[in-house]
């Protein structure tokens, strides 16, 4: 019996699924804000929770670019296959 093939590329790579998330979050955060300003709506918890969101995209983010940049200077410690 044979394996099966890979998914592909497109659907296993985190970074790209994780910039277009936090891209959603800072998007659907301004809109919050534009409304704010625009409209006099209020800041509440959809504003804060959407902050947080692109928050914490971004430190996401952050992290696989360190833990790629150790693995390819060949740290002992940094996580492996994240080309």
């Amino acid at each position: 019996m044979q394996d099966p093939p890979p998914p592909p590329r497109a659907l296993t790579d985190v970074t790209g699924v994780v910039s277009v998330g936090t891209a959603v979050w800072f998007l659907v955060w301004a809109g919050f804000l534009v409304a704010h300003l625009v409209a006099d709506r209020p800041l509440d918890i959809w504003f804060t929770s959407t902050l947080v969101g692109w928050l914490l995209g971004l430190l996401g983010l952050s992290i696989f670019a360190w833990q790629r940049r150790a693995a390819r200077r060949g740290s002992r410690l940094a996580q492996r296959g994240l080309d």
